[in-house]
């Protein structure tokens, strides 16, 4: 069984993007309508060394679990639609932690978490099979894969085996590209591909065009420039763009000074029809997000209170 024959027959010919929308995917009580907005993803970071300085494993001992809660209600109040739970940093350069150590991370706050958001979609952004599995087991909803595009097998099978969507990212080990967008696309459409022999029903895979992973900073605005062609693969799209070094190389500001620069994308990643963008500043991106899918996606009536 194939991607590509999955996409829908496309009514433009020219263009060659499908028209129509993936079906819409439930993830815990939540139906994602793809298509109508696009949602905000909150990132909580459990770990020391986080490349955006919020590592919530710095408040040292089982404290991190708190500010991780704490951390979680004020992105909730804040518009969030998903939180993705990370232990192990992805910035460059970062040192690998024991299995072990990853699940005693994570576990904690996912447990912590569902208990004041029950029915909020919890994503655990992990590499591992036993990761996952742990922390599946301890409520999450979906499995986010930064190397989709090389997932473990046993991944693969996991999410199959549990009917759980997972984010297949796009990764390389080295920023080699003869044409990075349509290199990406193949990429992502063997991941596809890959997941699909696993048992994962296509219903449920959501791909990431992995905005600062195995690309230049070049690469990088080639991807976010041409954004709009990941609906050839048919499937919702996630962008994590928030505080990357790509914005920081850009405006020439630090990790703590690029919310306005990751705003800029996500409005454009509304443009494109991005279906969820992972940010760290979940409000003002709430806000921009709403604002451009009113003038991008139409939906928006003006409340009229009669006296």
């Amino acid at each position: 069984m194939y991607a590509t024959p999955s996409v829908m027959p496309l009514a433009d010919g020219e263009r060659g993007i499908p028209q129509r929308p993936p079906a819409p995917t439930r993830i815990r009580s939540t139906l994602f309508t793809w298509g109508t907005r696009t949602h905000v993803m909150g990132i909580l970071n459990v770990t020391f060394d986080s490349f955006s300085g919020d590592g919530l494993m710095a408040h040292g001992g089982q404290a991190f679990v708190a500010a991780a809660v704490e951390q979680a209600r004020s992105m909730i109040e804040e518009g969030a639609d998903l939180l993705d739970v990370g232990g192990q940093s992805t910035r460059p350069g970062h040192s690998d932690i024991a299995l072990d150590e990853e699940i005693a991370r994570v576990v904690p706050v996912i447990r912590a978490v569902r208990q004041i958001a029950p029915d909020l979609p919890l994503s655990i952004d992990t590499t591992r099979a036993a990761v996952a599995a742990a922390a599946l087991d301890a409520g999450a909803d979906i499995v986010n894969d930064i190397w989709g595009v090389s997932a473990e097998p046993e991944l693969l099978s996991l999410a199959a085996q549990r009917g759980v969507p997972i984010v297949l990212m796009h990764n390389r080990e080295q920023p080699r590209y003869r044409n990075v967008v349509a290199e990406v696309l193949t990429d992502l459409s063997r991941a596809l591909d890959a997941a699909l022999a696993a048992g994962v029903p296509w219903e449920s895979t959501i791909v990431d065009p992995g905005i600062g992973f195995g690309k230049t900073a070049e690469q990088n605005l080639a991807v976010l420039h041409d954004l709009d062609v990941l609906a050839t693969l048919g499937r919702p799209v996630l962008l994590g763009t928030s505080r990357k070094s790509t914005i920081g190389k850009v405006l020439d500001l630090p990790a703590d000074e690029r919310v306005e620069g990751t705003m800029a994308t996500t409005a454009l990643a509304v443009a494109a029809g991005v279906d969820i963008v992972r940010v760290h500043d979940v409000q003002p991106n709430v806000r921009v997000a709403r604002m451009a899918d009113a003038v991008i996606r139409g939906g928006w009536r003006e409340e009229r209170h009669q006296r």
